[in-house]
């Protein structure tokens, strides 16, 4: 199993970047309560994860595009995932394609730099600049917002801007002009840069052809986190350059017909600016070749309307970011909102042309049925959990091509059922099989068009057939023993809540033998507790506890680790879909309250040796990493719902904010603003293939979801003062409800939800244990 830790042991070494309050330019400020359904683009502070560890990107894109394209600050070590951190102060340039918050870096496709002077064809360290093309830059001359991005190259007086479409990105690059400005501007086209691979780069080959006087074409094959992934360019320019030099291997070659090949391909274009000193630049990409870049350029950027296309992008942000109206005099607490809904809708991104063509996990090319689309950048170890919930809610018309694209992964990849697929790439990294939970989630949530039957084939295939990572020894012993199997603990719980998931899949489709097995599997977690001590611990394949064994440590040996980026702690709770089992295991209700208050109690004491993504302690409970979200709702299934509201309402305050390093931990591609867009509404996903939702605590006065075909949910919280974060009482479209939860079958043609709040909690709501939520219970959503 390849974990983010793993990989960037092989990769680099880990860089921590100190906090920094500067902005990426001035932000749209507004003063009303609630933010406008035509324009709330001015609301998202796109600086938020892009210092600390967030791992986000600043630049310019559209909800789920397949274009990032946004400005390279260095291409290498843990922080620079995105290829940007606000620490720096200098630019390599602007290449097409990024990752946002994945703990691991790859992509980075296509540099684009342009300058005035003498042209350099090596981008030059961060502490000297002037030895290659890359610029200073100043934050007080960026600016961010949905769909566009703007910086002033200081050393060379250009203004740069950048706007996307879904499969093409624009670049509008204003050199100086007037009084001593030079006549002759230059734009260099970087096809070696990539996320560096062991300190190098990526690139294994690339081509470049120079197609028509102002057009370049070509591609590369890189091998990093992404192994033999293939992309593809055609790159037009709004001036016929003067001249174009050539270079391979840091050598100038003649370019002729046939188009160069080789590791280390760039060019220089010179232009005269004497008429016009804007250059523009639009490139088109795909995974299927140059000349399908072409086309999708063609389709998607037919002209030079800069302004255009930014407008667009901004009314498809608006369009996506409109799906949640929320009302709060908190302008803090919008902001984050904001950003978190911006964040979320990044990925995962496009990855199919305009003609219905992509590349598939067998790297052959494939044709999608009509109106069918292909995506890419699941990073399903974190989204399953309330990224995928989220978009069942709001983007409920995309879900079904986010299930069928895993479902064709699973046909397609030589590995079977995705785990974190990139670009026709599996990357195999993290533990389980999660792309099991993201379809079954839709298949009980009711979402059509989905091809689950083909989907069921191949969950089978994997639970029960393949010897994939310790499932033999699961399958055969109840666990996977820690001296045969690395991180063997983490591996079987997530082998139980995909048995859970498949579980769901089996009944909706009347397999109820292979369902009654499947669910009586998924409690297999029970064989790591040891009830002496209320933690869970590794065996060895004597069945014996494995020793030494201490709560905070990551495993029993060095050897390897026994639980993925997390400790017993942790671990101990992460049962998401039997939560009532595992207090009767802890030995009942006083004892397992006990327990999960001494978890967040706890010095946030780690081991020298724990991976960075264990971040956002409290006690040993971990914000900053996935395997904990769920687990300060489930005081609600003990009975103790004012419980998680006040831990729900702390998280929301104190593992956010309004800053660079605002995030505690990565992105993960969404999740862990989706974790904060839930909570904020006022409930969470602890099981997402369930389709329960558990009340946490609102954090708005007003919330507005737009279900799609006119449908909404509307969450109202009456409350005397903002700090009121205690549920005194809840309606439920106008009637009393005294549960601690709902399901998503009573909000999907819409619904109206009324919180009562206080400053102190109410004992009684949903402490009675027919108001608990339900566990290990089959029913569809």
């Amino acid at each position: 199993m390849i974990s983010r830790r793993r990989f960037l042991e092989g990769v680099s070494a880990l860089c921590a970047v100190g906090a920094t309050e500067t902005a990426l330019g001035k932000m749209g400020e507004r003063s009303e309560r609630t933010a406008g359904t035509s324009d709330p683009s001015p609301f998202v502070d796109i600086r938020i994860g892009t210092g600390g560890h967030g791992h986000t990107f600043p630049g310019a894109t559209v909800p789920f595009g397949a274009v990032q394209l946004s400005p390279d600050t260095f291409n290498d070590q843990w922080d620079w995932c995105s290829g940007y951190h606000i620490s720096d102060t200098s630019i390599m340039g602007f290449s097409h394609t990024h990752l946002s918050g994945t703990g691991c870096g790859d992509l980075l496709d296509f540099l684009v730099m342009p300058g005035t002077g003498e042209s350099k064809i090596v981008p030059g360290p961060r502490s000297n600049p002037d030895a290659g093309y890359r610029s200073r830059f100043s934050h007080d001359d960026e600016h961010a917002e949905p769909g566009f991005y703007s910086v002033l190259l200081k050393d060379y007086g250009i203004r740069a801007e950048l706007t996307a479409t879904e499969r093409a990105g624009l670049h509008r690059y204003t050199f100086p002009a007037g009084n001593g400005a030079p006549s002759t501007g230059h734009i260099i086209v970087d096809l070696e840069h990539s996320y560096a691979y062991n300190g190098h780069s990526a690139v294994v080959t690339a081509s470049l052809a120079h197609v028509a006087p102002a057009t370049l074409a070509g591609g590369h094959t890189t091998k990093a986190w992404g192994d033999g992934r293939q992309i593809y360019f055609t790159m037009q320019f709004s001036q016929q350059p003067t001249r174009t030099v050539f270079y391979q291997d840091s050598n100038v070659v003649a370019q002729g017909t046939q188009p160069l090949t080789g590791k280390s391909l760039k060019c220089v274009l010179f232009f005269d600016l004497s008429r016009d000193p804007v250059v523009l630049v639009k490139t088109g990409i795909s995974g299927v070749d140059a000349e399908s870049a072409a086309n999708n350029l063609k389709v998607e950027i037919p002209g030079w309307d800069f302004e255009g296309i930014r407008r667009n992008a901004r009314r498809k942000w608006n369009e996506q970011l409109s799906r949640i109206a929320i009302e709060t005099e908190n302008e803090t607490h919008r902001r984050i909102f904001y950003a978190a809904l911006y964040h979320a809708s990044v990925g995962p991104s496009l990855f199919d042309d305009v003609d219905g063509r992509y590349r598939g996990m067998d790297k052959q090319i494939h044709q999608l049925d009509p109106n069918q689309r292909n995506y890419t950048a699941f990073s399903l170890w974190d989204t399953y959990r309330a990224a995928h919930p989220l978009y069942t809610l709001i983007n409920a018309e995309r879900v079904p091509d986010f299930a069928n694209t895993l479902i064709r992964m699973a046909e397609e990849s030589p590995s079977g059922m995705p785990v974190w697929p990139l670009q026709g790439c599996e990357t195999g990294t993290m533990t389980g099989y999660h792309s099991a939970a993201v379809i079954a989630e839709a298949c009980n949530k009711g979402i059509a068009g989905v091809n689950y039957q083909q989907a069921y084939k191949l969950m089978m295939k994997r639970a029960m057939v393949d010897d994939y990572r310790g499932l033999g020894y699961y399958r055969s012993k109840g666990y996977i023993p820690c001296d045969l199997e690395e991180e063997s603990v983490s591996k079987t719980f997530e082998y139980c809540y995909d048995d859970w998931a498949i579980a769901h899949v089996a009944n909706k489709l009347g397999h109820l033998d292979d369902a009654k097995m499947l669910v009586a599997r998924s409690r297999n977690y029970r064989n790591y507790y040891d009830r002496s001590m209320n933690f869970a611990r590794p065996r060895l394949s004597s069945g014996e506890w494995a020793t030494p064994f201490s709560p905070i440590e990551m495993g029993t040996s060095k050897k390897w680790r026994d639980f993925t980026e997390s400790n017993s702690w942790q671990t101990s709770f992460g049962i998401q879909h039997d939560a009532a089992g595992l207090i009767e295991i802890m030995g009942g209700q006083a004892k397992f309250l006990a327990k999960l208050n001494e978890l967040f109690d706890q010095p946030s004491t780690l081991p020298a040796d724990a991976p960075p993504d264990i971040a956002g302690l409290v006690g040993q409970y971990a914000h900053g990493n996935e395997p904990s979200h769920h687990i300060a709702y489930l005081y609600t299934y003990a009975g103790q719902p004012h419980k998680t509201q006040a831990r729900v309402r702390m998280l929301m305050e104190t593992m956010y904010k309004a800053l660079p390093d605002g995030l505690q931990g990565n992105e993960d591609v969404g999740q862990m603003s989706a974790w904060f867009i839930m909570s904020s509404m006022g409930f969470y996903s602890v099981d997402p293939v369930s389709g329960n939702y558990i009340f946490g605590t609102p954090l708005f006065d007003n919330v507005r979801l737009q279900l799609g075909e006119g449908k909404q949910l509307e969450i109202i919280a009456h409350r005397e003062s903002p700090k009121d974060q205690y549920i005194q009482s809840v309606t439920f479209n106008g009637k009393p409800y005294t549960r601690s939860w709902f399901n998503h079958r009573d909000i999907a043609t819409g619904g109206r939800i009324v919180f009562q709040m206080g400053s102190e909690p109410n004992l009684e709501f949903g402490s009675q244990p027919e108001d608990f939520p339900p566990s290990l219970t089959l029913d569809g959503a």
